[in-house]
């Protein structure tokens, strides 16, 4: 026999058709890139706690996280962008030793006109009525009651003396993200204070604590999860998932596992604070998008959407820029609190994600940056800089894989040059490398890579000399680039001379 089947014995003597079904040369690459978002839940959720469990809706995240929770609010917005996710959750405990964030706010005067004061919980609109005559204690039990009359809200209202006070309904640093405001759209928008009112607006008790993400991350075992939503930027925090998620031999990107995937997150600060803060981190598996303080919408409400666009763009194209991605139900900071485009480009420089509003009011995504930005010898370097070399890196090596280990699962391996019979289980380093060149030649036409003259030049598969089961392979992969810089040089005239 000198075709060799996976397992017709060669002995068989009972006559006539026998057919074994083999899918090694049919098969592709295929993943649904799963998405991981992590973060706190409420006791009157069903969810466990450091659990992974499947989200399909938010009617499901609301009975496995509580109403108003951090987890229910961030697939509430990440399905609003990207409801055709395979979503995940884990929800964390609180802080141990934690405190739940509180603020006020303290109407002041008599109305002396009806109205209504929009006001606007971690950008979620609550119409509060008033009537004319209504005294700052009626205003003030009127905002209590529209608060929690919203069940889906991350913060619970009391008056007491004519001063409401808002607390989170979790524990830890996050509730301090939880910003109070009226009239976001301004006059020009029908958003005006009812005459007579006014509101003032303080910090309470802050909240304090970071949880343990030690067992979340144990929990996400050796399942791949492409893209993790995060809205913890914390160094300490930071470091764990950089550290699951890294090229360390045990790392995701690691040699040992292939899982592959990043951290998506955001972070809201100041421009000279985030300009002292990027150059702290260095990870080439982690992107934080900057946002300004003024924004109404929480940080974790941003890192859903920050992540919903990504898995919106690259599980359909990992090499696509994500440059003009919509962060939709994210409000922006009012026009005169954005950062400058000047700005922008000094954050983008210092690994820091960066966004601005687009014309429908919505804050878009610029540029996917990685907190990536130096060398192992502190030596600037732009290997990761960019979110898609990751995502195509990825698709590359998956590819890769499919096609090997399909193909050649149990072959025998011979040297180059070896005269062997047509159809026999045996494969040589000119064979893989045939594959391989075939493999990016259909990648370059999917317009993951570029450059096959080169590849194939530089594309080194060898037979080891110490150990003869193996092949040694030098993969040298030109990945395509996004168009991101339109440099113009306008060199106008007044006049052609007349004779050009």
């Amino acid at each position: 026999m000198t075709i060799s089947f996976p397992s017709f014995p060669a002995n068989w003597k009972v006559p006539l058709f026998w057919l074994q079904v083999d899918p090694s040369q049919a098969g592709t690459v295929t993943i649904n890139h799963p998405v991981m978002l992590i973060g706190q839940k409420l006791a009157a959720g069903s969810a466990a706690n450091n659990v992974p469990v499947a989200v399909g809706s938010v009617a499901q995240a609301t009975a496995l996280f509580g109403a108003g929770s951090m987890l229910e609010r961030m697939v509430n917005r990440f399905m609003a962008i990207y409801p055709a996710a395979l979503l995940y959750c884990i929800a964390v405990p609180e802080p141990s030793g934690g405190v739940a964030a509180t603020s006020t706010i303290t109407p002041a005067g008599t109305a002396t006109a009806s109205g209504i004061i929009a006001l606007y919980v971690v950008g979620q609109l609550v119409n509060v009525p008033v009537s004319s005559g209504d005294t700052a204690a009626t205003v003030a039990a009127s905002i209590a009651a529209a608060i929690n009359a919203v069940s889906t809200l991350p913060v619970t209202a009391a008056v007491n003396t004519g001063v409401v006070t808002l607390t989170a309904k979790w524990k830890g640093t996050t509730g301090n993200d939880i910003v109070v405001m009226d009239s976001y759209l301004g006059a020009y928008g029908g958003q005006v204070l009812p005459a007579g009112i006014t509101l003032a607006y303080a910090a309470g008790t802050a909240g304090v604590g970071v949880p343990d993400f030690t067992s979340a991350i144990s929990a996400l075992g050796e399942q791949v999860y492409d893209f993790l939503g995060l809205p913890y930027t914390d160094t300490n925090t930071l470091g764990l998932f950089d550290t699951e998620y890294g090229f360390g031999d045990t790392g995701r990107w690691g040699w040992m596992r292939e899982l592959y995937g990043a951290v998506w997150s955001a972070r809201r600060d100041t421009y000279a604070n985030l300009v002292t803060w990027g150059p702290g981190g260095n990870s080439a598996v982690e992107t934080v998008l900057g946002f300004e303080p003024a924004s109404p919408s929480p940080v974790w409400e941003w890192a859903a959407a920050y992540t919903a666009c990504a898995v919106q763009g690259l599980a359909n194209d990992p090499a696509r820029p994500l440059q003009t991605l919509e962060l939709v139900g994210i409000l922006p900071a009012p026009t005169q609190s954005r950062f400058t485009v000047a700005q922008l480009s000094n954050l983008a420089s210092l690994g820091i994600a960066i966004q601005k509003t687009a014309p429908s009011g919505n804050p878009m995504i610029l540029r996917e940056v990685m907190r990536y930005q130096v060398n192992q010898y502190g030596q600037p370097d732009n290997a990761y800089q960019l979110a898609t070399t990751l995502y195509t890196l990825a698709e590359i090596f998956r590819r890769m894989k499919a096609a090997i280990t399909s193909k050649y699962p149990r072959f025998k391996l011979a040297d180059n040059g070896t005269n062997f019979a047509p159809g026999q289980a045996i494969v040589t380093p000119n064979v893989i490398k045939a594959e391989l060149v075939s493999e990016y030649a259909a990648m370059e036409y999917d317009g993951l890579v570029e450059n096959s003259d080169a590849f194939v030049k530089n594309l080194i598969v060898t037979r080891s000399t110490t150990d003869p089961d193996r092949v040694e392979v030098l993969y040298p992969p030109d990945i395509i680039n996004g168009l991101r810089i339109f440099a113009v040089l306008a060199q106008f005239r007044l006049q052609y001379p007349a004779n050009t």
